[in-house]
Protein backbone atom coordinates (compact mmCIF):
# COMPACT_ATOMS: atom_id res chain seq x y z
CA UNK A 1 0.00 0.00 0.00
CA UNK A 2 1.69 2.91 -0.65
CA UNK A 3 2.41 5.97 1.71
CA UNK A 4 -0.41 8.18 2.40
CA UNK A 5 0.25 12.08 1.09
CA UNK A 6 -1.38 14.86 3.22
CA UNK A 7 -1.65 17.95 0.89
CA UNK A 8 -1.82 21.04 2.07
CA UNK A 9 -4.74 23.53 1.07
CA UNK A 10 -2.10 25.05 -1.09
CA UNK A 11 -1.31 22.20 -2.39
CA UNK A 12 -4.39 21.33 -3.56
CA UNK A 13 -5.18 24.67 -5.41
CA UNK A 14 -2.07 24.51 -7.09
CA UNK A 15 -1.48 21.07 -8.18
CA UNK A 16 -4.82 20.48 -8.45
CA UNK A 17 -6.94 23.03 -9.38
CA UNK A 18 -9.09 22.14 -6.50
CA UNK A 19 -11.65 25.07 -5.40
CA UNK A 20 -11.60 25.30 -1.63
CA UNK A 21 -14.36 27.97 -0.49
CA UNK A 22 -13.38 29.92 2.67
CA UNK A 23 -13.12 33.15 4.13
CA UNK A 24 -11.29 35.67 2.22
CA UNK A 25 -8.76 37.48 4.15
CA UNK A 26 -9.72 40.92 4.43
CA UNK A 27 -6.79 42.94 2.76
CA UNK A 28 -5.00 46.07 3.62
CA UNK A 29 -2.27 47.90 1.20
CA UNK A 30 0.51 50.09 2.68
CA UNK A 31 2.71 52.34 0.35
CA UNK A 32 5.53 54.84 1.83
CA UNK A 33 4.07 57.69 0.00
CA UNK A 34 1.99 58.72 -3.36
CA UNK A 35 3.73 62.19 -5.11
CA UNK A 36 5.77 60.76 -7.97
CA UNK A 37 5.87 57.48 -10.23
CA UNK A 38 8.43 54.84 -10.62
CA UNK A 39 8.90 51.22 -10.07
CA UNK A 40 7.19 51.22 -6.40
CA UNK A 41 4.16 52.27 -7.90
CA UNK A 42 4.63 49.95 -10.86
CA UNK A 43 4.18 47.27 -8.23
CA UNK A 44 1.18 48.89 -6.48
CA UNK A 45 -0.74 49.46 -9.07
CA UNK A 46 -0.65 45.58 -9.76
CA UNK A 47 -1.34 45.12 -5.95
CA UNK A 48 -4.46 47.15 -6.31
CA UNK A 49 -5.62 44.95 -9.41
CA UNK A 50 -5.02 42.07 -7.33
CA UNK A 51 -6.97 43.24 -4.86
CA UNK A 52 -9.82 45.26 -5.78
CA UNK A 53 -11.38 47.17 -3.26
CA UNK A 54 -8.36 46.48 -0.58
CA UNK A 55 -7.76 50.67 0.84
CA UNK A 56 -4.67 51.66 0.21
CA UNK A 57 -2.69 53.21 3.30
CA UNK A 58 0.02 56.07 2.87
CA UNK A 59 2.00 58.75 4.34
CA UNK A 60 0.76 61.48 1.76
CA UNK A 61 -1.07 61.39 -1.13
CA UNK A 62 -0.48 64.41 -4.31
CA UNK A 63 -3.49 63.89 -6.94
CA UNK A 64 -2.33 66.27 -8.81
CA UNK A 65 1.31 64.61 -9.22
CA UNK A 66 -0.22 61.19 -10.15
CA UNK A 67 -2.18 59.34 -12.71
CA UNK A 68 -5.92 60.11 -13.05
CA UNK A 69 -7.17 56.52 -12.31
CA UNK A 70 -5.58 56.68 -8.44
CA UNK A 71 -8.23 58.99 -8.08
CA UNK A 72 -10.72 55.62 -8.01
CA UNK A 73 -8.39 54.25 -5.45
CA UNK A 74 -9.51 54.38 -1.90
CA UNK A 75 -6.19 55.98 -0.41
CA UNK A 76 -6.18 57.03 3.20
CA UNK A 77 -3.64 59.18 3.96
CA UNK A 78 -1.88 60.49 7.75
CA UNK A 79 -1.56 63.72 9.73
CA UNK A 80 1.96 64.02 7.00
CA UNK A 81 -1.03 65.14 4.23
CA UNK A 82 -1.22 68.37 5.85
CA UNK A 83 2.22 69.30 6.39
CA UNK A 84 3.83 72.29 3.88
CA UNK A 85 5.87 71.67 0.69
CA UNK A 86 5.53 67.86 1.52
CA UNK A 87 4.22 66.68 -1.90
CA UNK A 88 7.20 68.82 -3.39
CA UNK A 89 9.63 67.81 -0.57
CA UNK A 90 8.99 64.40 1.31
CA UNK A 91 12.83 63.69 1.78
CA UNK A 92 12.72 66.72 4.35
CA UNK A 93 10.19 64.95 6.18
CA UNK A 94 12.18 61.56 6.67
CA UNK A 95 12.26 61.83 10.62
CA UNK A 96 8.18 61.93 10.70
CA UNK A 97 7.36 58.98 9.05
CA UNK A 98 8.44 56.70 11.92
CA UNK A 99 5.38 58.48 13.37
CA UNK A 100 2.81 58.52 10.88
CA UNK A 101 2.56 55.06 9.76
CA UNK A 102 2.83 53.86 13.82
CA UNK A 103 -0.43 55.49 13.71
CA UNK A 104 -2.23 54.14 10.83
CA UNK A 105 -5.84 52.07 12.44
CA UNK A 106 -5.42 48.73 10.74
CA UNK A 107 -7.79 47.03 12.90
CA UNK A 108 -10.29 44.58 11.26
CA UNK A 109 -7.79 43.40 8.83
CA UNK A 110 -6.27 40.07 7.95
CA UNK A 111 -3.50 40.26 5.46
CA UNK A 112 -1.09 43.46 5.97
CA UNK A 113 0.52 43.86 2.40
CA UNK A 114 2.86 46.44 2.66
CA UNK A 115 5.15 47.62 -0.71
CA UNK A 116 8.11 49.07 1.20
CA UNK A 117 11.30 51.14 0.44
CA UNK A 118 10.91 53.73 3.00
CA UNK A 119 9.08 53.38 6.32
CA UNK A 120 5.92 51.58 5.75
CA UNK A 121 6.83 48.76 6.89
CA UNK A 122 6.28 50.03 10.34
CA UNK A 123 2.47 49.61 10.48
CA UNK A 124 1.00 48.09 13.53
CA UNK A 125 -0.21 45.07 13.42
CA UNK A 126 -3.35 43.99 15.26
CA UNK A 127 -3.93 40.92 16.98
CA UNK A 128 -4.03 37.21 14.35
CA UNK A 129 -3.37 39.62 11.43
CA UNK A 130 -0.52 38.70 9.12
CA UNK A 131 2.08 40.79 7.43
CA UNK A 132 3.96 40.24 4.18
CA UNK A 133 6.04 42.91 3.66
CA UNK A 134 7.32 43.06 -0.80
CA UNK A 135 10.27 44.68 0.30
CA UNK A 136 11.55 46.86 -2.82
CA UNK A 137 14.85 47.88 -0.72
CA UNK A 138 16.17 48.68 2.95
CA UNK A 139 15.09 51.54 3.75
CA UNK A 140 18.43 53.25 1.47
CA UNK A 141 18.85 56.60 3.35
CA UNK A 142 19.76 54.52 6.38
CA UNK A 143 21.43 51.57 5.64
CA UNK A 144 23.47 53.22 3.06
CA UNK A 145 23.80 56.65 4.10
CA UNK A 146 27.48 57.05 2.99
CA UNK A 147 26.54 56.25 -0.36
CA UNK A 148 23.83 58.61 0.07
CA UNK A 149 25.58 61.19 1.58
CA UNK A 150 28.29 61.28 -1.05
CA UNK A 151 26.08 61.31 -4.41
CA UNK A 152 24.15 64.17 -2.14
CA UNK A 153 26.74 66.31 -1.91
CA UNK A 154 25.85 67.32 1.70
CA UNK A 155 27.48 70.02 3.52
CA UNK A 156 30.07 69.25 6.88
CA UNK A 157 27.06 70.58 8.75
CA UNK A 158 24.38 69.29 7.06
CA UNK A 159 25.92 65.67 8.33
CA UNK A 160 26.42 66.82 11.90
CA UNK A 161 23.03 67.44 12.05
CA UNK A 162 21.93 63.94 9.78
CA UNK A 163 23.75 61.69 11.45
CA UNK A 164 22.41 61.50 15.08
CA UNK A 165 19.00 61.21 13.66
CA UNK A 166 19.83 58.77 11.16
CA UNK A 167 21.41 56.36 13.62
CA UNK A 168 17.56 56.97 15.73
CA UNK A 169 15.91 55.94 12.16
CA UNK A 170 18.13 52.86 11.65
CA UNK A 171 17.34 51.28 15.30
CA UNK A 172 13.50 51.79 14.52
CA UNK A 173 13.76 50.71 11.04
CA UNK A 174 15.38 47.37 12.26
CA UNK A 175 12.77 47.12 15.20
CA UNK A 176 9.94 47.33 12.98
CA UNK A 177 11.55 44.69 10.34
CA UNK A 178 11.55 42.16 13.34
CA UNK A 179 7.79 42.19 13.35
CA UNK A 180 6.99 41.48 9.61
CA UNK A 181 5.72 38.00 9.46
CA UNK A 182 7.36 37.29 5.97
CA UNK A 183 9.84 39.60 3.75
CA UNK A 184 9.56 39.57 -0.33
CA UNK A 185 12.40 40.43 -1.94
CA UNK A 186 12.57 41.80 -5.43
CA UNK A 187 15.90 40.74 -6.00
CA UNK A 188 19.13 38.86 -5.17
CA UNK A 189 20.71 41.81 -4.22
CA UNK A 190 17.51 42.88 -1.63
CA UNK A 191 17.62 39.38 -0.66
CA UNK A 192 21.18 39.81 0.81
CA UNK A 193 20.43 43.56 1.99
CA UNK A 194 17.10 42.00 3.88
CA UNK A 195 19.34 39.28 5.76
CA UNK A 196 22.61 42.09 6.28
CA UNK A 197 20.20 44.97 7.73
CA UNK A 198 17.43 43.26 8.91
CA UNK A 199 18.85 39.46 9.74
CA UNK A 200 16.22 38.32 7.92
CA UNK A 201 15.30 35.83 5.21
CA UNK A 202 13.14 36.06 2.51
CA UNK A 203 11.26 34.77 -0.60
CA UNK A 204 12.61 36.73 -4.19
CA UNK A 205 9.68 37.65 -6.40
CA UNK A 206 10.66 39.93 -9.36
CA UNK A 207 8.46 42.53 -9.68
CA UNK A 208 5.94 42.76 -12.56
CA UNK A 209 6.87 44.29 -15.72
CA UNK A 210 4.27 44.97 -18.60
CA UNK A 211 6.04 43.58 -21.50
CA UNK A 212 3.23 43.14 -23.28
CA UNK A 213 3.95 46.73 -24.37
CA UNK A 214 6.99 46.21 -25.69
CA UNK A 215 8.16 44.02 -28.82
CA UNK A 216 11.08 43.31 -31.33
CA UNK A 217 9.58 45.35 -34.79
CA UNK A 218 9.81 43.37 -38.05
CA UNK A 219 8.63 40.50 -39.62
CA UNK A 220 8.76 36.94 -39.38
CA UNK A 221 6.12 37.19 -36.64
CA UNK A 222 7.19 40.29 -35.15
CA UNK A 223 10.66 40.11 -34.43
CA UNK A 224 13.18 41.83 -35.30
CA UNK A 225 15.27 40.87 -38.55
CA UNK A 226 16.91 44.10 -39.97
CA UNK A 227 19.92 45.52 -38.35
CA UNK A 228 19.06 48.11 -35.51
CA UNK A 229 19.30 52.06 -35.52
CA UNK A 230 22.51 54.48 -34.83
CA UNK A 231 21.85 54.76 -31.27
CA UNK A 232 22.15 53.92 -27.75
CA UNK A 233 19.11 54.66 -25.49
CA UNK A 234 19.88 55.62 -21.75
CA UNK A 235 17.27 57.15 -19.96
CA UNK A 236 14.16 57.17 -16.77
CA UNK A 237 14.08 59.55 -14.32
CA UNK A 238 17.45 61.29 -14.17
CA UNK A 239 18.10 61.73 -10.37
CA UNK A 240 22.09 61.59 -9.26
CA UNK A 241 21.90 57.33 -8.08
CA UNK A 242 20.59 56.41 -11.71
CA UNK A 243 24.25 57.56 -12.84
CA UNK A 244 23.51 58.68 -15.98
CA UNK A 245 26.29 61.07 -16.50
CA UNK A 246 28.14 57.86 -16.99
CA UNK A 247 26.66 56.72 -20.40
CA UNK A 248 26.63 60.80 -21.46
CA UNK A 249 30.05 61.09 -20.73
CA UNK A 250 31.19 57.83 -22.02
CA UNK A 251 29.09 58.49 -25.64
CA UNK A 252 30.25 61.64 -25.90
CA UNK A 253 34.02 61.16 -25.93
CA UNK A 254 33.53 57.80 -28.10
CA UNK A 255 31.23 60.20 -30.52
CA UNK A 256 28.66 57.45 -30.24
CA UNK A 257 25.02 58.66 -30.80
CA UNK A 258 23.33 58.30 -27.36
CA UNK A 259 19.34 59.01 -26.85
CA UNK A 260 18.38 60.16 -23.39
CA UNK A 261 14.90 60.00 -22.37
CA UNK A 262 12.77 61.05 -19.22
CA UNK A 263 13.87 63.63 -17.08
CA UNK A 264 14.55 65.00 -13.47
CA UNK A 265 16.65 66.84 -11.29
CA UNK A 266 19.79 66.19 -13.03
CA UNK A 267 19.28 66.95 -16.64
CA UNK A 268 20.37 70.35 -16.75
CA UNK A 269 23.88 69.29 -15.69
CA UNK A 270 24.04 66.30 -18.02
CA UNK A 271 22.91 68.40 -20.65
CA UNK A 272 25.98 70.65 -19.68
CA UNK A 273 28.26 67.91 -19.72
CA UNK A 274 26.63 66.64 -23.21
CA UNK A 275 28.36 66.36 -26.39
CA UNK A 276 27.19 66.72 -30.12
CA UNK A 277 26.21 63.08 -30.28
CA UNK A 278 23.92 63.29 -27.07
CA UNK A 279 20.37 63.95 -27.68
CA UNK A 280 17.76 64.79 -24.55
CA UNK A 281 14.16 63.95 -25.53
CA UNK A 282 12.20 64.14 -22.05
CA UNK A 283 9.44 62.18 -20.98
CA UNK A 284 8.20 60.27 -23.86
CA UNK A 285 4.94 58.48 -24.16
CA UNK A 286 4.91 54.50 -23.75
CA UNK A 287 4.46 54.02 -27.66
CA UNK A 288 7.19 56.20 -28.60
CA UNK A 289 9.15 54.65 -25.90
CA UNK A 290 8.55 51.24 -27.33
CA UNK A 291 9.85 52.41 -30.56
CA UNK A 292 12.92 53.99 -28.75
CA UNK A 293 13.96 50.59 -27.45
CA UNK A 294 13.15 48.38 -30.22
CA UNK A 295 15.14 50.59 -32.80
CA UNK A 296 18.56 50.87 -30.14
CA UNK A 297 21.64 48.99 -30.68
CA UNK A 298 21.23 48.78 -27.04
CA UNK A 299 20.11 50.32 -23.41
CA UNK A 300 22.75 51.21 -21.53
CA UNK A 301 21.83 50.89 -17.96
CA UNK A 302 24.93 52.21 -15.51
CA UNK A 303 23.03 52.31 -12.45
CA UNK A 304 23.64 50.29 -9.35
CA UNK A 305 19.65 49.82 -9.39
CA UNK A 306 17.64 47.45 -6.43
CA UNK A 307 15.87 45.84 -9.30
CA UNK A 308 15.40 48.15 -13.07
CA UNK A 309 12.38 47.23 -15.19
CA UNK A 310 14.11 49.36 -17.83
CA UNK A 311 16.21 46.63 -18.69
CA UNK A 312 13.43 44.02 -19.01
CA UNK A 313 11.72 46.33 -20.99
CA UNK A 314 14.42 46.63 -23.54
CA UNK A 315 15.01 43.04 -23.66
CA UNK A 316 11.36 42.80 -24.28
CA UNK A 317 11.57 45.00 -27.85
CA UNK A 318 14.06 42.37 -28.60
CA UNK A 319 17.11 44.76 -27.97
CA UNK A 320 20.38 44.15 -25.56
CA UNK A 321 21.80 45.74 -22.07
CA UNK A 322 24.68 47.22 -21.08
CA UNK A 323 24.31 47.48 -17.61
CA UNK A 324 27.21 48.02 -14.22
CA UNK A 325 27.68 44.43 -12.97
CA UNK A 326 25.83 44.41 -9.56
CA UNK A 327 21.90 45.28 -8.78
CA UNK A 328 19.01 43.44 -10.23
CA UNK A 329 20.74 43.50 -12.92
CA UNK A 330 22.64 40.36 -11.96
CA UNK A 331 19.07 38.58 -12.11
CA UNK A 332 17.78 40.24 -15.51
CA UNK A 333 20.47 40.60 -17.98
CA UNK A 334 22.58 37.23 -19.18
CA UNK A 335 26.07 38.09 -20.64
CA UNK A 336 27.18 37.23 -23.64
CA UNK A 337 23.47 35.95 -24.52
CA UNK A 338 20.97 39.36 -23.82
CA UNK A 339 23.87 42.06 -23.40
CA UNK A 340 26.97 42.62 -21.41
CA UNK A 341 28.64 43.93 -17.90
CA UNK A 342 30.97 46.57 -17.57
CA UNK A 343 32.67 46.27 -14.32
CA UNK A 344 33.45 49.40 -12.34
CA UNK A 345 30.95 52.32 -11.99
CA UNK A 346 33.36 54.68 -14.20
CA UNK A 347 33.25 56.22 -17.64
CA UNK A 348 36.38 54.70 -18.69
CA UNK A 349 34.75 51.19 -17.14
CA UNK A 350 31.57 51.90 -19.87
CA UNK A 351 33.41 53.25 -22.73
CA UNK A 352 35.30 49.63 -23.02
CA UNK A 353 32.46 47.85 -23.03
CA UNK A 354 30.88 49.79 -25.61
CA UNK A 355 34.08 49.76 -27.69
CA UNK A 356 33.71 45.99 -27.39
CA UNK A 357 29.97 46.01 -28.43
CA UNK A 358 28.75 44.53 -31.11
CA UNK A 359 25.00 44.91 -31.74
CA UNK A 360 24.71 41.76 -34.46
CA UNK A 361 25.59 39.41 -31.89
CA UNK A 362 22.57 39.29 -29.79
CA UNK A 363 19.31 37.46 -30.72
CA UNK A 364 16.40 39.49 -30.47
CA UNK A 365 13.89 36.05 -29.67
CA UNK A 366 17.14 35.11 -26.85
CA UNK A 367 16.28 38.84 -25.53
CA UNK A 368 12.74 38.66 -25.18
CA UNK A 369 12.60 35.13 -24.09
CA UNK A 370 14.49 36.15 -21.20
CA UNK A 371 12.25 39.39 -20.64
CA UNK A 372 9.14 37.27 -20.67
CA UNK A 373 10.59 35.60 -17.38
CA UNK A 374 9.37 38.96 -15.69
CA UNK A 375 5.76 39.09 -16.53
CA UNK A 376 2.89 40.44 -15.04
CA UNK A 377 1.07 37.44 -14.94
CA UNK A 378 4.28 35.36 -13.15
CA UNK A 379 4.32 38.10 -10.63
CA UNK A 380 1.10 37.61 -9.63
CA UNK A 381 0.94 33.39 -10.06
CA UNK A 382 3.61 33.69 -7.26
CA UNK A 383 2.73 36.45 -4.91
CA UNK A 384 -1.03 34.56 -4.62
CA UNK A 385 0.74 31.80 -3.90
CA UNK A 386 3.35 32.79 -1.41
CA UNK A 387 0.58 34.73 0.14
CA UNK A 388 -1.70 31.46 0.39
CA UNK A 389 1.16 29.18 1.20
CA UNK A 390 2.16 31.41 4.10
CA UNK A 391 -1.35 32.03 5.39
Amino acid sequence: MPPITRLSTYDLVASYGVCITHHAPRTALIHDWLNQIGGAENVLETLVRMYPGAPVFTSMYAADLMPAEYRLWDIRTTFMQRLPGVFTHHQAYLPVYPLAFGGVDLRGYDLILSNKSGFCHGVPIPPGARHVCYCLTPTRFLWQYEAYRAREGLSKAADLVLRPAVALLRRWDYAAAQRVHHFIAISTEIHERIRRFYGRESTIIYPPADIARFRPSGPKGGLRTEPPGDYFLAGGRLIPYKRTDLAVRACSELGLRLLVYGDGRDRPALEQMAGPSVTFLGRVPWDELARLYAGARAFIFPGLEDFGIAPVEAQAAGRPVIAFRGGGALDTVIPGKTGEFFAEPTVASLKTALERFDAAAYDPVACRANAERFGTERFERELREFVLRTA
